[in-house]
């Protein structure tokens, strides 16, 4: 008698669930495609974030690089001139 009464009352997430599916089929074909593709897209696409933090990284290794040679250079130049 109990199983009778509990099932008879839907859960608010089951009647969303069920709204939701239905709105999905009145979609035509292409436009679920569509609508997959784009999503599929957003996903596997590298964002402009990525791009931009790679640059930075490169851009800071350069500098690095570049910092160390002339640090090194620039005590080499100095150490002559004192020699003199």
């Amino acid at each position: 008698m109990g199983k009778k009464d509990a099932s008879s009352v839907k859960l608010p997430v089951d009647q969303y669930r069920k709204q939701i599916g239905k709105q999905d089929y009145k979609k035509t074909k292409p436009a679920l495609r569509a609508t997959r593709l784009k999503a599929e897209a957003k996903r596997s696409a590298p964002g402009i974030r990525d791009t931009i933090l790679v640059i930075v990284a490169v851009l800071l290794f350069l500098l690095g690089v570049y910092a160390f040679f002339y640090l090194n250079l620039s005590t080499e130049l100095d150490l002559d001139v004192d020699m003199d």
